[in-house]
């Protein structure tokens, strides 16, 4: 298992102005996806969310639905919310605020130039954003999401089962889990996502979209 696997919480109290998870007495959990819309990748996503009954909330690249607006225009219409993810998957931590907020503007312009109403979601990625840059952002009216959980599919290194494990093993009522609908994720994901989406229909938890 990877370190952080599930987030501490004194990370999610050392920045509190963030969400790192939905608190519920229901059976209900947060699937997300990072870095997306990709070919082929996405649509496999899609096709296992619908056949298991499943929502979710995909943080999608700018220059990838500008690229590909039909796989974008997909996850709207199987009823899945989407994020903004900056519109170049800019580190916060190595870019000028400035150039970071105009980034995400782009984004936020080409999300907005294909959906009439979505939430104003935000995930900085690699999870890295300067105070400066999330004050600006919820001063634009964005919640910041961060998570509870995460896969590590991208990670090459590690296999498919200890994946598997980082996922089934911190999931509980409340957690945002991130998975990444990208070619990089694609060895772990495909062996993940379905048993991910078979324990939870087991274990009768709901998978929703995030709607703050």
């Amino acid at each position: 298992m990877r370190f952080w696997v599930k987030t501490n919480l004194i990370i999610k109290k050392l920045f509190p102005n963030s969400v790192w998870d939905i608190p519920t007495t229901e059976k209900k959990v947060y699937l997300t996806f990072d870095d997306g819309p990709t070919p082929e990748i996405t649509q496999w996503v899609l096709e296992q969310l619908k056949h298991y009954d499943a929502k979710a909330t995909f943080f999608c690249i700018g220059n990838n639905i500008v690229k590909h607006p039909a796989v974008f225009q997909s996850v709207i219409d199987d009823g899945h919310a989407v994020g903004n993810h900056t519109f170049n998957h800019l580190n916060g931590w190595k870019t000028s605020t400035k150039i970071y907020i105009e980034n995400m503007t782009m984004c936020n312009d080409t999300i907005c130039s294909l959906v009439t109403e979505h939430c104003k979601l935000f995930r900085p990625p690699y999870g890295k954003i300067k105070p400066s840059q999330s004050k600006i952002l919820r001063k634009m009216g964005y919640t910041i999401i961060m998570w509870d959980v995460i896969s590590y599919d991208f990670d090459e290194r590690i296999s498919k089962n200890a994946c598997l494990e980082n996922v089934l093993a911190n999931i509980k009522p409340g957690s945002i889990v991130v998975f990444h609908d990208s070619v990089k994720a694609w060895k772990n994901l495909e062996y993940v996502l379905p048993k991910t989406l078979a324990f939870l229909k087991e274990k009768r938890f709901d998978c929703d979209v995030i709607a703050i």
